[in-house]
């Protein structure tokens, strides 16, 4: 008798302890989950925030002809707008496809160009040679005369399985540096676009460590003068990180393969962004506030800073992320996911990151060309909130 009363008795005590566990982890989880109304008022909250001063990180901007384009802006036209602003320092990417739309042909104009006026404002310039992957969507770039086929799901891209595609972009990187080098603008290059990790979730490959690491090597030989930058994905929230751990946890994610082979370690970082919509409303990921993921940063720049590495925010999030690819454009409105507000919030949580032993080297906003669009549509205040900040550190 005394067998058969301990036995369920044991049963709801493991029962209740399983019970308490799973919504011991579920509570950080549910403090990053919010369902709100996609489409949100604009206020005048980023005139009134507090900003953080920079000390002697450089400030900037990323740019995106790609973006630009599909935005229906014209390229040049906003290159030469976001020029006039005192940043100190702006990102161009090499797009394979665009400077190789054919076997034999070499088109770098459109790089050129930009690298001209980037010099001619003053603004110092980290390039990024791709090849394969450059930032701005889809994010990759290989031209269809070096990969007739796409690469195949859940696989690591390794140098010996494709050694003609590996030559090609070991190429491009030798002959983009060597016409580059000279300029005196250009302070560092950036290898591939969060180099290691899967391509959005839209796919499953990643490059291998090892192929990566032989770009870097060909990119040292041709310029060892220069720093090298590689970026990669710092998860915001629980479940995204889980989701990056698992699917990366063979060789580590981008973050760590940087750590390892490059001079300045990018974090991207996107606090809130939306997953999906219910009804009228979107569910939104938002790990501006979690703890956890404290202690991953710290451990990272204790690393980079015992390696003598460098750290930057490659890219800081300054336009929404939504449900869909292109940041959507209300009139009169703005986007949950990144209001202007945020863009000033986003910055100051950054740089707070900085410490006496530890500054952050640069500080890249990402959405300027969105910024543009929403000037055209007489929405001012997302240029006025990078403006702000500009102008008060």
């Amino acid at each position: 008798m005394q067998k058969t009363d301990k036995a369920p008795s044991k049963t709801l005590r493991t029962l209740a302890f399983g019970g308490g566990a799973a919504c011991f982890l579920a509570l950080p989880f549910i403090s990053e989950v919010r369902l709100k109304q996609a489409t949100q008022p604009l206020t005048d909250a980023w005139q009134y925030l507090p900003i953080e001063p920079r000390g002697s990180t450089l400030l900037g901007i990323s740019f995106r002809p790609p973006h630009v384009a599909t935005l229906g802006l014209d390229v040049r036209t906003t290159l030469q707008t976001l020029l006039t602003y005192p940043f100190q320092l702006i990102r161009l990417g090499a797009y394979w496809n665009r400077i190789e739309p054919e076997a034999g042909v070499f088109y770098p104009d459109e790089l050129d160009w930009q690298i001209d006026a980037a010099e001619q404002a003053g603004k110092q310039i980290i390039l990024c040679v791709g090849p394969l992957k450059t930032f701005s969507y889809p994010e990759f770039f290989v031209p269809a005369h070096h990969l007739q086929r796409p690469f195949p799901e859940h696989t690591l891209i390794k140098p010996s399985a494709y050694q003609s595609l590996l030559a090609a972009a070991t190429a491009l990187i030798t002959r983009l540096v060597e016409r580059y080098k000279d300029r005196k603008g250009i302070v560092a290059w950036q290898v591939e676009h969060e180099a290691v990790d899967p391509l959005g979730v839209e796919h499953s490959w990643r490059l291998d460590a090892t192929f990566v690491e032989k770009e870097v090597e060909a990119l040292r030989k041709a310029d060892p003068t220069r720093p090298i930058m590689l970026n990669g994905f710092l998860p915001t929230s629980l479940p995204v990180r889980l989701s990056q751990w698992w699917r990366t946890r063979d060789q580590g994610d981008s973050l760590v393969v940087a750590q390892r082979l490059a001079d300045i370690v990018g974090i991207d970082y996107y606090p809130r962004h939306a997953l999906m919509n219910i009804g009228a409303k979107t569910l939104y990921l938002d790990g501006s506030k979690s703890l956890w993921q404290q202690w991953r940063r710290e451990q990272m720049f204790a690393r980079t800073r015992a390696h003598g590495q460098k750290v930057m925010i490659a890219e800081g999030q300054a336009e929404p992320w939504e449900t869909v690819t292109t940041p959507p454009n209300p009139d009169g409105q703005g986007m949950y996911s990144c209001l202007p507000e945020q863009i000033i919030r986003n910055y100051n949580a950054c740089m707070r990151w900085s410490g006496s032993e530890t500054s952050l080297y640069a500080y890249l906003f990402w959405g300027a060309e969105y910024w543009m669009l929403r000037k055209q549509g007489t929405d001012t205040s997302y240029l006025q909130a990078f403006a702000r900040i500009l102008e008060q550190t």
